[in-house]
Formats: structure tokens, sequence, C-alpha cells
């Protein structure tokens, strides 16, 4: 089972804690000190995806130095703004990575691993691209 915790600073600033006593501070844009709840969600899919990547190159044997995923999204304009879109960028560095390994990788994460891709799914479609430097 999955815990954790959110317990509330100040005006409009929480801190979020997971089982493993690790934490993010969140608030909304006006307090500007922490990260916005909503886009924590578009976070925890990037990084979520970016476990599996590196987890399933590695096993492939595909020698990965530098991974970075933006995320866009588009929300509905009314409450409670629904993400209904989302895109995932991935920017992926190493040594001789094929393109059939990184797109696979993905696939797999997002199709069959990632537990937050697969929590979103029924709402939001999402998508991605990926670009390639080999060093």
């Amino acid at each position: 089972m999955a815990n954790a915790t959110v317990r509330w600073l100040t005006g409009k600033q929480f801190i979020g804690i997971d089982s493993t006593k690790h934490s993010v501070i969140l608030s909304t844009p006006d307090e500007g000190i922490g990260m916005k709840p909503s886009e924590m969600l578009l976070v925890a899919l990037a990084s979520c995806t970016a476990v599996d990547v590196v987890e399933i190159l590695a096993k492939k044997r595909q020698e990965l130095t530098g991974l970075e995923i933006g995320v866009s999204a588009e929300q509905d304009s009314d409450p409670p703004w629904t993400f209904r879109k989302i895109h995932l960028t991935y920017k992926l560095t190493g040594k001789n990575l094929t393109e059939k390994a990184v797109e696979q990788a993905i696939e797999l994460s997002e199709e069959k691993y990632c537990s937050v891709a697969a929590t979103i799914r029924p709402t939001a479609e999402i998508s991605y691209s990926y670009e390639i430097t080999n060093q």
C-alpha cells in the first residue's frame, strides 16, 4: 500500500511527505514558494516513466548518459480544470542509443509499467515524442 501525508504550513503552502520520508513543498502560484499541486501530477508522470525508461534501456545494454523529459498539458478551462491532453518530450543522450530500443522503452513504460500513466490514461490522452543525441 502506498502512503503519503500532506501537512499545511501557512497560507497556501503545504509540505508533501512520501512513505520514505522525502518531502516537497507545494503552494499556489501567488505564494511563490512551492510547486503547483496540479503540475506535481505532471512531474509524477514524467518521473515515473523516467525511472522505467532508464531501467529498461540499462537492461537492453543501451548506454544512456542523460535524460530530460519535458511535459506540456492542456486542461479544461472550468473547474476542476481536468487535464485532457498531456505530451511528454523525451530528450535522451547516450552512446550508440538505437531508435528501436528507445521507442520500446518509452512504450513499455507508458503502456505497461508506469502506474501514474495508467491512472491518468482514462481521463487524459497521453502522447510522446523523443529526440536522441548520440555522443
